[in-house]
């Protein structure tokens, strides 16, 4: 292997250590903001928790608790507190949940970028080294290959970007599809249950919405990667799943027709913000495609260039 050879090739695999630097740096930056959102939302449902267990306890003992045993309705009022204090519990984890994979997967991050931190200068040296080199060979059309050279792996760096988004994003709608699913089927039982579906439709019904919730996560936890993968192409975006109603969860211990057509519109409005953030990953997926295509029929473009200053005059 000749001096000019070895050097390019330590310059190929530098430029991919510095790409993928770049990268990762990016979605490290980008995990940061995710992590700060998570916390801030967390400190407002540990509080709304908070308050749910505060009322829980009123009306178990206390003056709370006298009033509503005069009353006649204690037993109603305790079920549904505790109801709400459940799917309150329910959204803390869920959140926690989330923040402990969002720093894990940025500790990750961090500990690749220590490894890569190097990237950068060992570049820039080997790019100096280059340009001495063609420099000193005389050959005009060094210069230029060079220079192509430099645009070809910028380019493929952004396909790759762009192929990474693409595939995240079908992750994406992939876990909105099942969210939708089973949001679906429990309208189809909601609209039984308003003309008399009876306990079963109900029950039913309540198992589909306990799902759509739990797969939510799932579906967050993609968006997240998602919007990480996005920013590395250029696109800025922190899609944000629809907040599950609890009142799904109290209702079933107030069941009447009134009860089920608020159910029935909350599950049809929810449903339609699923759909419309499913639909903008569709198009940004669509985005990414043509994206892509651009970026390959420049390169085409640009290999072309460089096959006619190789060719022997």
């Amino acid at each position: 292997m000749s001096l000019s050879s070895d050097l390019d090739e330590r310059l190929r695999e530098a430029t991919v250590r510095m790409h993928r630097a770049e990268h990762v740096r990016r979605l490290r930056e980008t995990m940061a903001q995710q992590i700060a959102d998570v916390r801030r939302t967390l400190e407002d449902l540990e509080f709304e928790l908070v308050e749910e267990e505060r009322d829980v306890a009123r009306l178990e003992g206390g003056l709370s608790a006298l009033l509503a045993r005069m009353l006649g309705n204690r037993e109603e009022r305790l079920e549904r507190e505790r109801a709400e204090a459940v799917v309150a519990g329910e959204r803390v984890d869920g959140h926690r949940a989330r923040l402990v994979q969002l720093e894990a997967d940025a500790a990750a991050a961090g500990a690749e970028l220590a490894e890569l931190a190097a990237a950068p200068r060992e570049y820039a040296q080997l790019l100096a080294e280059k340009e001495r080199q063609l420099i000193r060979s005389g050959d005009p059309r060094a210069r230029a290959l060079a220079d192509l050279g430099t645009v070809l792996e910028r380019l493929s760096a952004d396909v790759r970007a762009c192929e990474e988004a693409h595939q995240a994003g079908q992750g994406a709608h992939e876990a909105l599809g099942v969210v939708l699913r089973l949001l679906d089927s429990a309208r189809n039982a909601s609209t039984l249950d308003m003309f008399g579906g009876g306990l079963l439709a109900d029950a039913y019904e309540h198992g589909k919405l306990t799902s759509a919730d739990k797969a939510a996560w799932h579906a967050q936890r993609a968006l997240d990667v998602f919007s990480r993968e996005l920013a590395d192409t250029g696109i800025a975006a922190r899609p944000v799943m629809p907040k599950v109603d609890t009142r799904w969860f109290v209702d079933t211990f107030f069941d009447n027709i009134i009860s089920d057509v608020f159910k029935h519109q909350r599950i049809e409005k929810t449903r339609g913000e699923v759909n419309r953030l499913a639909q903008w990953v569709r198009d940004t997926g669509a985005y990414l495609k043509e994206r892509r295509a651009e970026l390959l029929a420049e390169r085409a473009q640009l290999l072309t260039r460089r096959e006619e200053l190789l060719r022997p005059a």
